[in-house]
C-alpha cells in the first residue's frame, strides 16, 4: 500500500527523510529551499552593505538586528502562504501585520544612514516582503508589492534607476517563489491524480466483474426459473418429464456455481463457439427455437460478441414470451431478433443491462441499438471492423 502523501498546508516531518515518499521530499525541498534562501539573501545583503559603511561596528547591530527582525516576520508571512497555496488570493493580514510597520520603521531608520547604506539597507527590508508575499496569488495585492519595492529603492537611494532596481528585484523574488510554489502544487496534483486513477481502476474492475456476474448469473437464473416453473406444473399434473427436468435444474444450477467460481477466480475467459453453444441449450431447454449463427466474428470482437450474446439471451429470457431467436452477423452487426414482444407499445428496454452492454461497447468503438421491426424485437451491436482499444 501506498504511504500518504503531504497534503496542501500539511508539512511532511523533513527529520524522517527516510521514511517519506518522492512527492513528500519534493515538498520538503521547495519549502525548505525557500526558507533558507529568503535568510541566505539577507545575510549576503547585509554583509555586502556593512561592507560599504565607514562605522562598521556603530551600523552592524541595528542594520543586523533590523535585518533579523524583518526575515523573522517574513518568515511566518511565508509560512501561512506555502500552508494556504494554491488559494492564497490576498494577504493573510492575521499574521502579516507585523511585517509592514517593521518595514516602515526600518525605512525611516534608514533615512538617518550614511547614503552608502541605504541602497542596500533598502534590499534588506523590500526583498523579505517581496519573498514572503510571493506565493499571494492576487494581482493587485502583487503590483502594490512591486510598487512598494520601487517606492523604497527610489526614496531610500533618492534615484530613479534605484527604483528600477527595487522592481527587478521585487519581481524576481515574486517569480522564484512563485515558479517554486507552483511546481510544487503541480507534483501534489499530480500524485493526487495518480491515487484517484489507482481508485478509478479498481472501480472500473469492481465494475468490469459486476457486469460479467450479471452476464454469467442473469442468464443461468432466469432459466433455472423459467425450468422451476415448468417442473412445478409438469408435477402437479404428475407427469413424469418433472424428474428429469429438475435434474436439468440442478445441472443448470452446477453450472452457474462453476462459471461464478471461475470468474471470482479470474480465470474464465470468453470462447464464442461456448457462448453461442450455451445460449442454444439455454433457448432450446426454455422451449425457443433458435439459430444463431456468428460465422465470420473476428476474433478480436469475440470477447464482445460473448457480451452481447449473453445479455441479448437474457432480455430474451426475462422480459419476453419468444418462441423463436435468431442471430446472425452481417460484417459489422452482430443482429439478434426474437418475437414475443407486444404488438405495439413502446421498444422494451427492461434493466441496466443493455445500458452497461452500451457502456462497455463504447470505450472498443462499438455501439447498441434496440428497436421493432416486423413485430420483431431487434438488438443490433455495431462492432466496427477496426475496433479501438483492441488488439488482434
Amino acid at each position: 500500500m501506498d504511504r500518504p502523501t503531504a497534503a496542501p498546508g500539511r508539512r511532511p516531518r523533513a527529520w524522517r527523510w527516510g521514511r517519506l515518499t518522492q512527492v513528500e521530499r519534493v515538498d520538503v525541498y521547495t519549502r525548505q529551499s525557500l526558507y533558507v534562501l529568503l535568510w541566505g539573501m539577507q545575510a549576503v545583503f547585509l554583509v555586502t552593505t556593512l561592507a560599504r559603511a565607514d562605522d562598521l561596528l556603530g551600523l552592524g547591530v541595528p542594520l543586523g538586528a533590523g535585518a533579523v527582525l524583518v526575515g523573522l516576520a517574513a518568515t511566518r508571512v511565508m509560512t501561512r502562504v506555502f500552508a494556504t497555496y494554491p488559494d492564497s488570493l490576498r494577504v493573510p493580514w492575521d499574521v502579516a501585520w507585523p511585517l509592514p510597520p517593521l518595514v516602515v520603521a526600518g525605512a525611516l531608520a534608514l533615512l538617518a544612514t550614511p547614503d552608502e547604506v541605504r541602497f542596500g539597507g533598502a534590499v534588506l527590508l523590500y526583498g523579505p516582503l517581496a519573498w514572503a508575499l510571493g506565493g499571494v496569488r492576487g494581482r493587485v495585492e502583487i503590483l502594490g508589492l512591486l510598487l512598494v519595492c520601487a517606492v523604497l529603492s527610489g526614496v531610500l537611494a533618492a534615484s530613479w534607476w534605484a527604483g528600477l532596481y527595487g522592481v527587478a528585484v521585487g519581481g524576481f523574488f515574486v517569480f522564484t517563489v512563485r515558479a517554486s510554489l507552483w511546481l510544487l502544487d503541480i507534483v501534489l496534483q499530480l500524485e493526487r491524480a495518480r491515487a484517484a486513477e489507482s481508485e478509478l481502476a479498481v472501480a472500473e474492475e469492481r465494475l468490469r466483474f459486476s457486469r460479467d456476474v450479471h452476464d454469467v448469473l442473469g442468464r443461468h437464473l432466469s432459466t433455472i426459473a423459467l425450468r422451476s416453473e415448468l417442473a412445478g406444473r409438469l408435477a402437479e399434473r404428475g407427469d413424469p418429464a418433472a424428474a428429469p427436468t429438475m435434474a436439468e435444474v440442478g445441472g443448470l444450477a452446477h453450472e452457474a456455481l462453476r462459471e461464478a467460481r471461475a470468474l471470482a477466480r479470474g480465470y474464465r475467459e470468453t470462447d464464442l463457439a461456448r457462448e453461442v453453444e450455451g445460449a442454444r441449450a439455454l433457448l432450446v431447454s426454455a422451449g425457443i427455437d433458435a439459430d444463431l449463427d456468428t460465422t465470420g466474428v473476428p476474433a478480436v470482437w469475440h470477447e464482445a460478441a460473448g457480451w452481447v450474446i449473453r445479455e441479448g439471451v437474457t432480455n430474451v429470457l426475462r422480459h419476453s414470451a419468444a418462441t423463436r431467436v435468431s442471430l446472425t452477423w452481417s460484417g459489422e452487426e452482430l443482429v439478434l431478433r426474437n418475437d414475443g414482444i407486444p404488438p405495439s407499445g413502446p421498444v422494451p428496454r427492461p434493466g441496466s443491462g443493455l445500458t452497461g452492454l452500451e457502456e462497455r461497447l463504447a470505450p472498443l468503438g462499438g455501439s447498441v441499438l434496440t428497436g421493432r421491426d416486423d413485430g420483431d424485437f431487434v438488438l443490433t451491436a455495431t462492432l466496427p471492423r477496426d475496433p479501438a482499444g483492441v488488439s488482434p
